[in-house]
């Protein structure tokens, strides 16, 4: 390894996070939905799988590893819910992807909503980390707090707070302590997933002739931004804070289109290390609003979601790498970095492609950086 190398996350070749269920875990969880394995015997089996697929991200070369977010069903809802003041109902509806439903499971404010130091992703994260060697870091990930604006999560905070800016305040202290709680755990690398985003591109983006109409979505975007930045302030330097931007992920289908213009001044505000953007078909738009997304800093990375995740066809190795010589026309290439557009499994149903097929995408974006950016290894 050179000193020229640069190892600072997030990585010139990076993931989203989730992988694939291996088939061991799938019938384990079948086995104690029937009754047949106890709780206990369930966790056995999910770490003993965790290891497996750590090892297999190791031995591929990535330097950020994730459990496969093997631990959770949902993505964001599991981290959701072992947040105090936040309960679990049923919704009564699909979330609404293109040709598939979902399981209909949504979170809702029971009371105040606070740290809770019993979280069970901490344990989750604590057994990551002891299976991480030497020179590479376990890297976590949770949705954003912003997901709680969305989907009825928070219709009802006006029974618990006398002003909205009290939730956002203690929507955001919350996530600083939860977040703190996993660096004094050992974290030094954080991603939080958001859908709301994209939503909001599809949003304004049918209301772009009413600003009357676009107002509440604006309103979502000024509280995002406000508690995303202010959940940010004071936390260690050393601790790597990204966010993944995701237009939506269930059995290889989509919830959102729409590029990043309309949506652009509002991140570029946002104090995180580093951008996971999905860019793997047309859905996503041009390069041009990377330019106010990076917003002239310096230290902030934006890691262009090239590869897809959804379907198992390789992408074209000449192609991934002239894409990235057009996004230098916006973005200097040493704030550049590559991933998957989105992680294999955002629940656990996951994408329609194989093992095998999933590790052969990681490979792609991993050969291709290293093609890339000469500090890449």
């Amino acid at each position: 390894m050179t000193t020229q190398t640069d190892l600072r996350a997030p990585y010139r070749f990076d993931q989203v996070g989730s992988l694939l269920r291996t088939s061991e875990l799938k019938t384990a969880h079948k086995d104690f939905a029937n009754k047949k394995i106890s709780a206990t015997q369930l966790e056995t089996i999910q770490n003993q799988e965790i290891k497996k697929i750590v090892a297999k991200q190791v031995s591929l070369g990535l330097h950020a590893v994730t459990d496969g977010e093997f631990s959770r069903s949902w993505w964001h809802l599991d981290f959701l819910w072992g947040l105090n003041g936040v309960g679990k109902y049923n919704y009564h509806k699909s979330y609404k992807f293109h040709g598939q439903k979902t399981r209909t499971d949504n979170a809702y404010l029971t009371s105040k909503v606070s740290y809770n130091p019993e979280h069970p992703f901490f344990k989750a994260f604590q057994y990551l980390n002891s299976l991480v060697p030497e020179g590479v870091v376990a890297k976590q990930t949770i949705p954003s707090p912003s997901l709680l604006f969305r989907d009825n999560r928070s219709d009802n905070a006006s029974e618990f707070y006398e002003t909205h800016q009290d939730y956002l305040d203690d929507l955001a202290k919350a996530y600083h302590q939860t977040i703190q709680h996993f660096y004094d755990l050992g974290c030094r690398y954080i991603q939080l997933d958001d859908t709301t985003w994209a939503f909001l591109i599809s949003k304004l983006d049918e209301t772009k002739d009413d600003p009357n109409a676009q107002q509440p979505y604006r309103k979502i975007a000024e509280d995002s931004v406000y508690v995303i930045n202010h959940l940010l302030e004071n936390l260690p330097e050393d601790l790597t804070v990204t966010t993944h931007i995701c237009r939506g992920n269930f059995r290889s289908t989509f919830l959102f289109s729409g590029g990043y213009d309309v949506v652009a001044d509002y991140l570029g505000q946002l104090n995180y290390d580093g951008f996971f953007l999905e860019y793997d078909n047309d859905r996503a738009g041009d390069f041009k609003p990377l330019a106010k997304i990076w917003h002239h800093d310096a230290h902030k990375r934006i890691v262009l979601g090239l590869v897809t995740s959804k379907f198992a066809e390789l992408e074209d190795q000449q192609h991934l790498i002239a894409r990235i010589q057009e996004a230098t026309k916006e973005v200097p290439l040493t704030n550049l970095a590559l991933s998957t557009q989105c992680g294999f499994a955002s629940t656990e149903e996951g994408n329609n492609l194989t093992a095998d097929q999933q590790w052969a995408k990681l490979q792609l974006v991993i050969d291709t950086a290293k093609k890339v950016w000469s500090d890449a290894e």
